[in-house]
């Protein structure tokens, strides 16, 4: 089985730089990463931060998508919890007639911000459906195939692009694996949200276990890790260990991934909840072009991985870039 490479940008605004420098890496970025022959590339979606640009994934895909000619662009991914998944259509639809055959559509499960911009997104909304209706309605209007019995049949989502964007579900939990094969979605693991590996394989096992085929679809499973590869292990080391992965222990026993010990005390201030946090080395998998080869096929041999999606937060850019580079040296057959 070949090897497919992709990579997640999540615009990142180190210290010293600004959100149009953040803006400006990501699009030199997926330049290059079309140039080096990447499948697709990815942006994230996050609110209220000073850390990361990228509020709005579906105007930067837009974006980069007219400054690019082949890769497909998508999200990584919309929080369709905030949203109408009809107006989610119409926005992609959008997209994917601009862009036919170059657009995904990555739905994600987590809020993507604190409790603030929470209560700032869904602003007037009452009695939410659930996260699985939503996404069914989505799939439903992605297509412009309302079934018979949905109540807003008859409605059509313009445009109708000659390709409709692809669906994918992230996540990092076995809920989130088995929502994804319930509506026989590929399903993409975050393992550097995640770094669990039984969690991860928990996740594998539910998908196969209970995808749907009544779509005609085959199961699909992507894994998205943090990844640098350097010229030497000692440089791959050293641009690595500075990076933390800082979670929150709610008392209600739900677990939150945040990006800095800060975030994690303001989301206990903003709901008075009681929690503890647990700071970690981050799960970043690093070497030379030759050790990141060797675990990647270690990690598809192991599970059946379809696609691994990378995400490199290095703050010196030329290093990020060089990264890729040696990536994509490091496979021989990458797809166009």
């Amino acid at each position: 089985m070949g090897i497919k490479l992709s990579i997640l940008d999540q615009s990142v605004v180190f210290p010293g730089e600004t959100a149009y420098d953040a803006f400006q890496h990501t699009i030199a970025l997926v330049q290059k990463a079309e140039a080096l022959g990447y499948h697709r590339f990815w942006v994230s979606e996050h609110h209220d931060s000073e850390q990361v640009a990228g509020s709005s994934p579906e105007v930067l895909i837009s974006h980069l998508l007219a400054k690019t000619e082949r890769i497909r662009i998508g999200s990584g991914g919309i929080m369709l919890q905030h949203y109408s998944p009809y107006k989610v259509a119409e926005n992609f639809n959008v997209l994917a007639t601009l862009a036919p055959g170059r657009v995904d559509l990555g739905i994600g499960r987590a809020p993507g911000g604190l409790p603030r911009s929470t209560k700032a997104l869904q602003q007037g909304i009452t009695e939410a459906p659930s996260l699985a209706e939503k996404l069914d309605d989505l799939q439903q209007f992605v297509g412009n195939q309302l079934r018979e019995d949905h109540p807003l049949k008859g409605l059509r989502v313009s445009p109708i692009p000659p390709l409709p964007a692809d669906i994918f579900i992230l996540g990092a939990s076995a809920a989130s694996a088995q929502s994804a094969a319930e509506a026989g979605l590929p399903y993409v693991f975050a393992q550097f949200i995640n770094g669990d590996q039984e969690v991860a394989e928990a996740g594998f096992a539910a998908y196969r276990q209970h995808f749907n085929h009544d779509h005609g679809t085959t199961p699909k499973l992507l894994l998205a890790l943090s990844l640098i590869v350097a010229d030497t292990e000692e440089e791959a080391s050293e641009l690595a260990g500075e990076y933390k992965n800082v979670k929150i222990h709610l008392e209600n026993g739900k677990t939150l991934t945040v990006g800095t010990i800060e975030q994690a005390e303001e989301y206990g201030r903003q709901t008075q909840a009681k929690f503890t946090v647990e700071v970690k080395q981050a799960e970043i998998t690093k070497g030379t072009k030759e050790t990141v080869r060797h675990k990647l096929l270690e990690l598809q041999q192991k599970y059946g991985i379809d696609e691994f999606i990378v995400t490199t937060s290095v703050k010196d850019f030329a290093k990020r870039l060089r990264s890729f580079e040696l990536l994509s040296e490091a496979f021989s057959e990458l797809p166009v």
